[in-house]
């Protein structure tokens, strides 16, 4: 029996088209995969499961699969489309958008050279691009190759990973979102020019129940959690201490 038969099994799979590619490429075996793909090419296009393209198998949680650069060359080698959305209904993302969220820098870059749309939209995170699912959840990592790589940051994105030079003019609207994001990602002299700027220490985002502060514990930003404290700074779950 092959390792990869002996994968299938193992994960109660049978031995279809989908089920032999999708064994491969957890494996990292692009041998395997170009042998199925050769019998099936059709396989590197569809939503093998209604949502995900095989690209999308590559790149889904938790990332880092061994072997995923040449795995991802037998895909585009059997007509796969880099571009390929997601197709399950809460958004669109591509396979850029994953290997960002996990932290894939290997994957990242791969996908890049091979044409990704790093602007693409359709993200879980507002509908945006990789980027923005990058610094959500904080995949720094990613953030940052994407920004090496000619990623737009936002004001928000700027301010989460440091860049204090993007936000010399911030306007008046942009400035609470901002200093929220400078917390997040534990940029202290971002967070502190937002301040002086009128920042409201603890302002609430509509999309989660955490003020600056506690974005900062979540981050594990130490120095930042004493700062903003020493400022007054308050948790949401006790705003009055």
């Amino acid at each position: 029996m092959s390792v990869l038969s002996f994968r299938c099994q193992a994960l109660g799979m049978t031995d279809s088209p989908t089920a032999a590619a999708t064994a491969a490429i957890h494996a990292g075996d692009a041998t395997a995969l170009a042998r199925v793909l050769a019998a099936r090419s059709a396989l590197a296009t569809e939503h093998v499961d209604g949502a995900r393209t095989l690209l999308h198998v590559l790149a889904d949680s938790p990332g880092h699969r061994p072997g995923a650069p040449a795995v991802l060359a037998a895909l585009l080698d059997a007509g796969a489309d880099v571009n390929a959305r997601f197709a399950g209904g809460a958004h669109t993302e591509t396979a850029l958008h994953w290997a960002a969220s996990n932290d894939d820098v290997a994957l990242l870059d791969a996908l890049l050279d091979a044409g990704a749309d790093i602007e693409a939209d359709g993200a879980v995170i507002a509908g945006g691009t990789p980027l923005s699912d990058a610094v959500a959840f904080g995949q720094w990592n990613a953030a940052r190759r994407l920004v090496e790589r000619g990623a737009r940051a936002t004001v928000a994105e700027a301010a989460a990973l440091g860049l204090l030079d993007r936000l010399r003019d911030v306007r008046p609207d942009e400035v609470d979102v901002a200093f929220w994001y400078a917390c997040h990602g534990g940029q202290q002299a971002c967070a502190a020019h937002l301040l002086d700027r009128g920042a409201a220490i603890d302002w609430l985002p509509p999309w989660e129940q955490r003020t600056p502060l506690d974005a900062a514990v979540r981050s594990e930003a130490t120095e930042l959690v004493v700062w903003l404290r020493e400022r007054g700074a308050h948790s949401a779950a006790a705003p009055g201490g």
